[in-house]
């Protein structure tokens, strides 16, 4: 058979990716694989749940600075 439907095959592969990449590298590319697919699934479904996205939309919410307030105001 030619496909990936005996658990030997799928070992086999794991292994390969194992010895190619490293152990030290693979949960680099885990991570970077999971977050290019959560910005591909984000930009197809128009939703923003990443953190760093979330952040920036929030730009009404900055903390005002002492230097900005007027003197009535930091009394």
């Amino acid at each position: 058979m030619v496909g990936l439907d005996n658990p030997l095959h799928i070992a086999m592969v794991l292994i390969v990716v194992l010895l190619v990449f490293g152990a030290k590298r693979l949960p680099e590319m885990g991570k970077s694989m999971g977050e290019g697919l959560r910005g591909f699934k984000e930009a197809i479904g128009g939703e923003h749940s990443h953190p760093t996205l979330l952040a920036e939309t929030r730009v009404d919410e900055q903390p005002a600075h002492e230097a900005d307030r007027t003197p009535q105001q930091a009394a």
